[in-house]
C-alpha cells in the first residue's frame, strides 16, 4: 500500500462522517457515497477492491480490510452494507432525471 498523500490527507480530514459496515466479524467505517470520486467506484466496478478501499475506507481500516482477504461474496454483501449505511447508492443521484422534467416545447 502507498502513502497518503497530502491531497488524500486533506481529504480524509474533510470527511469526517463516516457509515459502518461489518466484514468478516470486523467493523470497518466507509465515506458517504457522495464523497467517493468516479475513480473509486471504477475501481470498484472493475474488482479492484485493494485500491477501491484506499479511497472510500477510514485510512485506519483499510489494512484490516486487506488483511481479511474475504471472498467476492462477502465484499459484495459488505459494500451493500456500507452503502446503506451512508444512506445512498452508488448511480443515484439526487437531481430528478431528464425524462421526469416538464420540456416546454414551441
Amino acid at each position: 500500500m502507498s502513502a497518503t498523500t497530502p491531497a488524500q490527507a486533506q481529504e480524509n480530514e474533510a470527511t469526517e462522517a463516516y457509515g459502518t459496515a461489518e466484514l468478516c466479524g470486523a467493523e470497518l467505517r466507509i465515506k458517504p457515497v457522495t464523497a467517493w470520486r468516479p475513480s473509486y467506484l471504477r475501481a470498484l466496478r472493475e474488482a479492484d477492491y485493494d485500491t477501491w478501499a484506499a479511497g472510500v475506507l477510514h485510512e485506519d481500516d483499510v489494512q484490516t480490510f486487506i488483511d481479511l482477504d474475504a471472498t467476492f461474496e462477502e465484499i459484495n454483501e459488505f459494500t451493500s452494507e456500507a452503502m446503506a449505511s451512508t444512506g445512498e447508492t452508488p448511480g443515484k443521484s439526487g437531481r430528478p432525471s431528464a425524462s421526469s422534467k416538464n420540456i416546454r416545447r414551441r
